[in-house]
């Protein structure tokens, strides 16, 4: 079992790196960090002499002042530093650099200055080292207009905004999913490397990624269509796409019933994809689920009978309800890295259909059960 702690655990990366780490329960023991413990050197200690690994990836990356993200950055270092000096602590420190390294602004010198600070720590106190150099890095839950264009893009384009381009750049890019099993690799491996650039995944003009983007708006945002999810880097960008949509405001969305003497005909799930389409009934009062997936798109429409579907981002306590009736046929999409359920709420069978954009493979899975 080994402890490791993440300066900067509410972050972008840092969520994502948490979250995948607590699927570790029997070879990884996660120490909690607060941002305040930057400013309390007592609690910082505590929290450095109990990892065997540190991530540290507590950082600014825009601020009003440039000065001040370059002084920040390096006073965190600092700090940390001074926290491991005074405990005696050596463990595994793998440090957050960034490609902007290689460029002439505050934020790139701070980062590379903050590498080479703690690669020297770890030469003084022999200790492992890991100074990662990332590229851009994308995903679901990061801040728009802060931590990627793929963010910001999301936003605006779920939220009624006008996206635009200033510099078409060619980006190298890399999915938040593919970045923390990079970072675990490491930490389980004790690689020392005091300059590990990671490669990027994908790479693309900004132009290409806000035009992907937009068909996903007048597709899936508009239309309730899938796209086609068999690249996975498009897949990426879709699964971080649906995770910035009002899911409260957005779902159930309602389906169109077409009616004549025969009965009733509705399409339930138009897809450009492939996938896996299946037929459930449940009993009242019985509810199925309570799991996640980290990579798998998912739909469940309801076409007979009620049902409360709820949703839970991991992580956070706030849980979305979603009352379902079968006599007004609708669907909920589940996104990635959302503990859910669908429960039969009335007095009858429940009929529902179900898409998911991977048939189950008990070897992988990317299925992961927590209670909602």
């Amino acid at each position: 079992m080994i402890k490791i702690g993440i300066t900067g655990q509410s972050g972008f990366i840092g969520t994502h790196l948490y979250n995948y780490l607590a699927l570790k329960k029997e070879d990884v023991s996660l120490v909690p960090f607060g941002d305040e413990f930057f400013e309390e050197p007592g609690r910082l200690e505590a929290f450095v002499s109990q990892c065997d690994a540190i991530v540290h990836l507590a950082a600014v990356n825009r601020h009003q002042d440039p000065q001040a993200i370059y002084d920040t950055n390096i006073s965190l270092v600092n700090r940390l530093i001074a926290a491991l000096d005074k405990t005696g602590s050596r463990p595994h420190l793998l440090f957050s650099s960034s490609t902007q390294e290689e460029r002439d602004n505050v934020f790139g010198k701070s980062k590379r200055e903050g590498r080479k600070l703690l690669e020297e720590w770890a030469g003084r106190s022999e200790s492992i080292f890991t100074g990662m150099v990332i590229p851009n890095v994308f995903g679901p839950f990061g801040r728009p207009y802060y931590n990627s264009v793929v963010a910001t893009f999301s936003h605006q384009l779920t939220h009624n905004e006008q996206p635009g381009v200033d510099v078409d750049a060619q980006l190298k890019l890399i999915y938040i999913g593919d970045l923390v099993r990079i970072i675990y690799h490491m930490i389980e491996n004790s690689i020392t490397d005091n300059e590990f650039k990671i490669t990027p995944t994908d790479e693309a003009r900004v132009t290409e990624i806000l035009s992907l983007m937009q068909s996903f708006k007048m597709q899936y945002f508009e239309k309730g269509i899938i796209p086609d999810l068999s690249d996975p880097f498009e897949r990426n960008l879709f699964n971080t796409f649906v995770c910035y949509i009002d899911h409260r405001n957005y779902f159930p969305f309602r389906l169109k019933t077409n009616t004549d003497e025969r009965g009733s005909f509705v399409e339930t799930i138009k897809l450009n994809s492939g996938g896996l389409v299946s037929f459930s009934t449940t009993k009242p009062g019985i509810t199925r689920g309570n799991h996640f997936h980290t990579r798998k798109a998912e739909r469940f429409a309801v076409i007979k009978g009620k049902a409360r579907i709820q949703l839970r981002r991991i992580g956070t306590s706030e849980i979305l309800n979603f009352d379902l009736d079968g006599n007004e046929p609708s669907y909920v999409d589940m996104p990635v890295w959302h503990t859910h359920n669908i429960t039969n709420t009335g007095n009858e069978d429940l009929y529902t259909l179900f898409w998911i954009s991977e048939p189950y493979d008990p070897k992988d899975p990317d299925t992961f059960f927590e209670q909602v």
